[in-house]
Parts: C-alpha cells; sequence; structure tokens
C-alpha cells in the first residue's frame, strides 16, 4: 500500500500545494513567503489524504472470498 500511497501522493501533493498557492495569491499575498507557506500546507496535508485514498482503492479492489 505504500507504493501505491506514494504514487498517489505525486498527484495530490501537486494538486493540493499548487490549489493552496494559486489561493494566497488570489488573496493577494504575493510575497515569498506566504506562497512557500501555503506550498508546504498543500504537500503536509496531500500525505494523509494519499494514505486514505490509497486504503480505500485497495480495500474496494482486494479479493472477496466467496
Amino acid at each position: 500500500m505504500i507504493r501505491l500511497a506514494s504514487v498517489l501522493y505525486s498527484i495530490i501533493g501537486t494538486s493540493l500545494a499548487g490549489s493552496a498557492v494559486i489561493a494566497v495569491l488570489v488573496m493577494g499575498y504575493d510575497t515569498l513567503s506566504p506562497i512557500l507557506m501555503a506550498a508546504a500546507v498543500g504537500a503536509l496535508v496531500a500525505a494523509p489524504i494519499s494514505f486514505m485514498v490509497a486504503y480505500k482503492i485497495t480495500h474496494l479492489t482486494a479479493p472477496r472470498s466467496t
């Protein structure tokens, strides 16, 4: 599951970090510090989300015994 989560993180992390940076820029904060903090927060929030998505994928696609 860790391999799936790391692949998902590469997609989810960039999406959340980019969205956070765009949100900060729209709010008018155009200096380096808020932009870097928004990117870091987006990257940190993406880690547990990636694990949750990987968990759901592995459990929904697991073979079921009948």
